[in-house]
């Protein structure tokens, strides 16, 4: 009699040999993103990272937890999977920061129902080319593969980030004044938010295929829609040591996240004062007049959901305005004056 075969994980769904054949294709790209400071070694239960004491003073660890969102969806329909992973790093540098944060090291969580080798090495391509953009390391994370609890060809992907700044250099906006300018950094497109409504808009609305090309944009639905999200950190992290080492000149900054202006910049004000952004003091992307016209989108919730252009908002000492300006666009940011801190209660007041 033939002996009964005994069930297995990969029978359940679950493919250990996949994801060890993925985890040999992807050790090269970890490694490239190690910072001295690293010294565990990939396959570790834990990542480890040998902060340096004696080039702080009092620091202040900082951390930072997100997801890419509904953008994946665009990754799922296209198989264009190389992106996202940049997303999540920049997005998540980006929030750490704006309180002056050096980031250090990242750690991914990818959940999946079945796990394909060449998705993760794409998101690993990602991920990679994220943390050498923001000088962090890749140090570590998790893969899940969940059979049935995730759509078919569907996945989630979580990062988290730890950065380090100096207790007395941490900017929480504390210090901006009525008289202050704002200074915004152009973004390159939706970045991670909003992905939602923008779905609805040129899937729903206007019925477009994603590889489909749009006149008023230049390129693809696809290429629109999956440019990576924008880090700034090399170039703010460098004018912050050349114009805070004594009394703070950048006093605040705002990541346009969700929320857009409206929301974001408040978070960074005293309770005095408001932040009077003049619209039309930037060139606007293509793509968001083009949803607002397609989808119907009332410029109010425009300015609610999306960015509208501007990625990073920051304010800065009158006098020191044009310099920092001049200094950003040497670094290769496109940079707009959009506005000037006056008396207020914490709110954003349209100009212009």
């Amino acid at each position: 009699m033939k002996e009964k075969r005994g069930l297995t994980y990969e029978d359940a769904g679950v493919s250990i040999d996949t994801m060890d054949a993925a985890l040999d294709d992807i050790k090269g790209m970890i490694k490239s993103t190690y910072r001295p400071e690293v010294v565990s070694s990939i396959g570790q239960f834990g990542g480890l990272f040998a902060l340096d004491k004696d080039k702080y003073d009092q620091p202040v660890l900082v951390s930072s937890n997100d997801s890419v969102g509904t953008k994946l969806k665009l990754a799922f329909m296209t198989g264009r999977h190389n992106t996202v992973g940049f997303d999540i790093v920049a997005h998540c540098a980006n929030d750490i920061l704006v309180l002056g944060a050096e980031p250090l090291f990242f750690l991914d969580y990818l959940g999946t129902g079945k796990l394909e080798r060449h998705v993760m090495v794409q998101l690993m391509e990602g991920l990679s080319a994220g943390c050498k953009e923001t000088g962090c390391a890749l140090i570590g994370g998790e893969t899940a593969e969940l059979p049935s609890f995730y759509q078919p060809g569907e996945y989630d992907l979580v990062g988290t980030i730890i950065g380090i700044v100096e207790r007395q250099k941490i900017l929480t906006g504390d210090t901006i004044r009525p008289g202050d300018r704002v200074i915004g950094l152009a973004s390159v497109g939706l970045h991670t938010n909003g992905y939602s409504l923008a779905r609805k808009i040129v899937f729903e609305v206007c019925g477009y295929g994603a590889e489909e090309r749009i006149d008023e944009l230049g390129m693809t639905i696809a290429d629109e829609l999956l440019k990576p999200h924008k880090s700034y950190v090399k170039p703010i992290l460098k004018l912050i040591e050349k114009y805070n080492a004594e009394e703070p000149k950048i006093k605040g900054l705002a990541h346009i996240t969700g929320g857009g202006l409206r929301d974001n910049i408040p978070r960074i004000l005293p309770e005095n004062c408001s932040a009077v952004i003049e619209k039309g003091s930037w060139d606007m992307l293509p793509v968001f007049p083009f949803l607002q016209e397609k989808g119907g989108v009332a410029e109010d919730e425009m300015y609610r959901v999306f960015n509208m252009g501007i990625g990073m908002a920051v304010v800065v000492s009158a006098e020191c305005a044009d310099q920092i300006a001049g200094d950003l666009k040497s670094l290769g940011e496109t940079v707009y004056s959009i506005g000037e801190i006056a008396e207020g209660d914490k709110t954003v007041v349209w100009g212009g």
